[in-house]
């Protein structure tokens, strides 16, 4: 059918200057400066990434949305991209009113580079700022400055670039209120369409995980990590930001239209190394080093296309479409659950989130978009949407959607 055909692509470039002390993700490390060998590598890579856009299966349906994630993909000189591009195109076809989106960042492009993305296609940016303070970015590992971040918003304004999104990190080390603080205000005066604030993880694997642990100086603890959730809220959406998605803010009209597909569970490619694509209830990552990702391309040219995918069976199905959709602002759609799995799953769903819907971390929509003040189960497909309350709810999502799982698992 086609809502489970993709028609939207991401492609991870996997270059970056260094690794930043909070990152997992699959990258390259190409050092500060760009020599010779690194433009090789580059080059290598985009040929192996255009291989595998060309075995790739299509469905006649082109792409709306692109997106170039990383790693740093403003690493890759113009002409790379513009190969990158011409290949989709002409496999799967773009759409002329494609949303084409690039992570950018600070110190690693320069004014004609970035007037270059825009003429081959790119419309929509986004900087990955983390701070605005140089001993925090120091702290991170990032690689740019205070100074690399004016240079970079001077580009954006001088190539007419209205459609660009900051994003924000809070819960750095030794990051304090009025360090965040600072940083929202600083943002809203460049005046982006977009900003993204994501709440710091550490995962095991990076510097950040080994060397910190959460809640712990130097790392703001429980209380003051909330505070800075509800003070973004609070400081974005009086600027005029809707609160669209649990760490998103936008300008009317300038939601990520890339990303709400993830949020919505529909189908996806991803192309490069490590990315992952959902298709068909399927999911398949691809090897996370360039090694083993240029040896599975050579396997995958020499046999017909096969994957050895992850099947999502009913409740996995169930379990993510609440874990992402609820991210959401306006959640999750309750009537497309209940005819999708019946009255039985609907009903032990509404019995798990209950008490948070009576706690107010939940709440309900009929049809015409009103929040129901009274359910009763014999009445729950009277019910359109199910959403998490901002910003309680989204604080709590974590504490709900455990909760929400643990009980699914054990009774389905």
């Amino acid at each position: 059918m086609d809502f489970l055909i993709p028609v939207s692509a991401y492609l991870h470039i996997p270059f970056c200057r260094r690794r930043c002390y909070y990152c997992d993700f699959p990258i390259s490390v190409l050092g500060d400066k760009t020599n010779t060998n690194t433009s090789g590598s580059i080059s290598e890579y985009v040929q192996f990434l255009c291989e595998e856009i060309k075995i790739t299966p299509t469905y006649n349906r082109p792409l709306k949305t692109v997106f170039f994630g990383g790693g740093t993909p403003s690493l890759l000189p113009p002409r790379y991209l513009d190969k990158i591009l011409a290949t989709l195109d002409q496999q799967f076809g773009i759409c002329a009113d494609a949303e084409i989106s690039m992570e950018i960042d600070p110190g690693t492009f320069s004014l004609e580079q970035l007037s270059d993305y825009k003429t081959l296609g790119v419309n929509r940016f986004s900087l990955g700022i983390q701070s605005f303070d140089d001993k925090l970015l120091e702290k991170s590992g990032r690689f740019h400055r205070y100074k690399d971040i004016e240079q970079s918003i001077d580009f954006i304004y001088k190539t007419n670039i209205t459609n660009f999104s900051l994003d924000l990190i809070s819960g750095l080390p030794y990051q304090t209120l009025e360090d965040w603080k600072s940083s929202l205000e600083k943002a809203i005066k460049i005046k982006p369409s977009h900003i993204s604030c994501y709440d710091l993880v550490l995962e095991t694997v990076t510097a950040f995980g080994k060397q910190y642990k959460p809640g712990k100086f130097p790392l703001p603890d429980d209380d003051n990590t909330m505070l800075m959730y509800k003070m973004g809220q609070r400081i974005l959406t009086e600027a005029g930001y809707e609160h669209y998605e649990i760490s998103n803010y936008a300008q009317q009209g300038y939601q990520c239209l890339h990303n709400l597909v993830y949020w919505e569970n529909k189908p996806y490619y991803g192309l490069g190394m490590g990315a992952a694509s959902y298709s068909n209830n399927q999911r398949f990552t691809r090897p996370r080093t360039r090694k083993d990702y240029y040896q599975w391309i050579e396997k995958l040219k020499q046999s017909d296309y096969s994957l050895d995918c992850d099947y999502l069976d009913t409740i996995d199905i169930i379990l993510e479409t609440f874990m992402l959709g609820l991210r959401l602002k306006k959640g999750v759609d309750w009537s497309k659950i209940y005819t999708s799995f019946g009255e039985n799953i609907i009903k032990l769903i509404y019995k798990i989130l209950l008490p948070y819907y009576q706690q107010k971390l939940v709440y309900f929509q009929d049809i015409n978009d009103k929040f129901i003040t009274e359910i009763k189960d014999n009445n729950l497909h009277d019910i359109n949407r199910v959403m998490l309350s901002d910003p309680d709810g989204f604080l709590l999502s974590n504490t709900i959607l455990a909760d929400l799982f643990a009980q699914l698992e054990s009774t389905i």
